[in-house]
């Protein structure tokens, strides 16, 4: 009994061990890799990122004018950084420090991996038929 209100007494003048979660954001741990953050205006589309994402997170799609189209779903996303150490150009794909945005905001994935798919064939069959 004497025990536990020794240990009481402390805990109650001591500092507290948490964080005003809602008002203050806990600092990341260390090591933390974070979503990946494309800049499309660095992007050369290798496609390397997708070539090396073991979840499939990362998807291009190719137009019929020949340009492709960078897809990222965050919540297949395995935060292993593969992406980011594949991509031949430095800050193309970055780590943020941010969460990912509420799930709403992720379009319809497995339409999403079918229409890349139909697409490189597409793109694949046009640059056949020109050579």
């Amino acid at each position: 009994m004497r025990q536990m209100l020794v240990e009481s007494l402390k805990n109650l003048f001591s500092k507290p061990a948490t964080v005003e979660y809602p008002f203050e954001p806990s600092p990341p741990p260390s090591g933390y890799r974070g979503v990946i953050v494309y800049r499309k205006e660095l992007c050369i589309l290798c496609t390397k990122c997708e070539m090396v994402c073991p979840p499939g997170a990362i998807k291009f799609t190719y137009n019929g004018d020949g340009t492709k189209d960078f897809h990222y779903n965050p919540y297949l996303c395995i935060y292993c950084g593969e992406c980011v150490r594949a991509c031949p150009k430095p800050g193309c794909l970055t780590h943020s420090q941010i969460t990912a945005p509420p799930a709403t905001t992720v379009p319809d994935w497995d339409s999403l991996e079918k229409e890349a798919e139909e697409s490189k064939k597409a793109w694949l069959a046009s640059k056949k038929k020109k050579n």
